[in-house]
């Protein structure tokens, strides 16, 4: 599969349905999709389904069903809704999973490598706008990184 990458202005229709846009499209083409929560960010995160089960399978084998952290995070990472885009170009949202991230009228599609975003289009600048800092220390660890995977001294 290629990578889904870009940021796309969406919007959510009456019936609850957004249009993936075409280059999202072009690289999931005709694959069966899974969208769930992302407690972290409140908003959805939209995966092929094969990329999904891969990670359920990691999950499963690195979660104790006997502890309770785990199967809380299990609870929330194994609830799931699958789908299919529609002839359209849509895929539907159910109204419990509109109602968490706040997906009003306006929306935002981020191809995220091999999942997609989505989120209301006013929590998802205010994320920008609150993130700064943390994406700026991540852009410094992240050339440190590159420096010493290269070989070049990080100093």
């Amino acid at each position: 599969m290629d990578v889904l990458t870009g940021r796309h202005n969406v919007t959510l229709d009456e019936k609850g349905r957004i249009s993936l846009p075409a280059p999202l499209r072009r690289v999931l083409d005709d694959s069966k999709l899974t969208l769930t929560q992302c407690d972290y960010d409140n908003c959805l995160w939209l995966f092929p389904t094969d990329v999904y089960m891969d990670l359920l399978k990691k999950y499963s084998a690195n979660t104790n069903m006997l502890s309770k952290k785990d199967r809380d995070f299990r609870r929330r990472i194994f609830d799931s809704h699958p789908l299919e885009i529609d002839k359209a170009g849509r895929i539907p949202i159910v109204q419990e999973y509109r109602e968490f991230a706040g997906l009003n009228k306006d929306c935002v599609v981020l191809g995220q490598g091999d999942y997609i975003e989505i989120w209301d289009k006013e929590r998802y600048q205010k994320n920008i706008s609150d993130s700064k800092e943390d994406f700026f220390a991540v852009c410094e660890e992240m050339g440190t990184k590159l420096k010493a995977n290269s070989g070049v001294n990080a100093e």
